[in-house]
């Protein structure tokens, strides 16, 4: 009953105030993980919206654009009651950010009730998008960058693997994409262990892996948990078991790469972004970003963030400042683009992004560690969509 209240109370509000409210300003509301476990993806996103903003101004059709950072810390309560607060008291046009599944889908039904777009710019799960007809994704799936690693796997000489996944959504997507792929390759994953997304201990997990002596490792891990999965790994000398690691991008996070030394060199991951995409749009952008931001190196979050940013400013450009829920989320729907991380667009149908899949392995450039890109797979749509 407080649900259907809270709805009713936020649809009414919205119909007395939002319209008078969109006159004035253009306002984004940023809902991210600045504290917790998941901060590394708050500070990255926050990073690239700013960004975005000062290189492409505060004004669009006349109007000041305001952006609104509130910290969730990775909780869904909170971050539903923010989006509450968003929308009904700062009457903001757009709500972004989501770094978690759980999250996302929190907040769904007030994007539906009060008709605000919802710009996803890291959470990837593959339903996130129909849990709102007002959620447009612009960060990756899951089973985009799991089902890139099945193909390219068997074709290795890697035929019998052991997954290991967080256990919620996104973990569940890479756990069943990739054997799904992989089987359907000729090839097997013999075990599937999933570790829990808080506070987790992959310890008693990599000892088992070690204990079946596996083809190699397939692992998925939110942003900033990899380094603590490569670290247990190379302790526990399983690479020089001949077990090789590979897994989604999220596994060797371009903001923590550096700090894994060299044991993750050759380590191959599937994803839609590296740092090191060899692109003059991505040279350009890694180089702003590092420049306001003291040398931090931007990582897929980064890159959802910014593009995210270009799809509501090219929306609020379209509708010519009017800020309207509806003619927003049209305007943002089949956008096309190049971005850092190539070629993109949001599906027009399924308002989630196609862009390129790349095969990445870790070497060392200029000093530095970097998923270097070896290999592609064009205008990848959500796989878990085409069924």
């Amino acid at each position: 009953m407080k649900k259907r209240f809270f709805l009713r109370t936020l649809v009414a509000s919205m119909a007395l105030t939002g319209v008078a409210y969109a006159q004035d300003s253009l306002k984004i509301g940023l809902i991210l993980p600045m504290t917790g476990q998941q901060a590394s993806t708050g500070k990255q996103i926050e990073a690239a919206a700013r960004l975005y903003m000062a290189q492409n101004g505060a004004t669009v059709a006349g109007k000041k654009v305001e952006l609104i950072v509130k910290d969730d810390g990775g909780i869904p309560d909170a971050s539903k009651r923010i989006a509450q607060e968003l929308v009904v008291n700062d009457k903001v046009n757009v709500i972004a950010g989501f770094g978690l599944t759980p999250i996302a889908l929190a907040v769904a039904p007030i994007a539906t009730q009060s008709k605000t777009p919802l710009v996803v710019m890291a959470a990837a799960t593959s339903i996130i998008t129909e849990a709102s007809p007002y959620i447009i994704r612009t960060s990756f799936t899951l089973p985009q960058a799991s089902v890139a690693m099945a193909d390219w796997a068997p074709k290795n000489g890697i035929k019998k693997v052991v997954s290991l996944v967080s256990d919620y959504g996104p973990g569940i997507d890479a756990e069943r994409f990739f054997k799904d792929r992989l089987m359907f390759n000729g090839g097997q994953v013999v075990e599937s262990l999933r570790v829990p997304l808080r506070n987790p201990d992959f310890a008693p997990f990599l000892q088992k892996v070690r204990d079946i002596k596996p083809d190699a490792l397939f692992v998925f891990v939110p942003s900033g948990a990899g380094a603590a999965v490569m670290k247990q790994f190379l302790e526990r000398g399983m690479d020089k078991a001949g077990i090789k690691l590979i897994g989604t991008g999220d596994l060797t996070d371009d903001d923590q790469l550096n700090d894994m030394g060299d044991g993750a060199l050759g380590v191959v991951t599937s994803h839609h972004y590296s740092a090191a995409h060899p692109s003059a749009l991505n040279k350009k952008f890694v180089d702003a970003f590092q420049k306001a931001n003291k040398g931090m190196r931007p990582n897929f979050m980064a890159v959802g963030g910014y593009d995210g940013m270009r799809v509501i400013y090219e929306a609020f450009k379209a509708t010519k400042g009017k800020g309207n829920g509806d003619e927003l989320l049209a305007a943002m729907k089949g956008q096309i683009f190049e971005s850092p991380r190539g070629p993109m667009f949001i599906d027009a149908q399924t308002r989630d992004v196609v862009h390129n899949m790349y095969m990445r392995k870790v070497e060392k450039k200029d000093g530095q560690l970097f998923n270097i890109e070896f290999d592609l797979i064009k205008d990848m749509k959500d796989p878990g969509k085409t069924k």
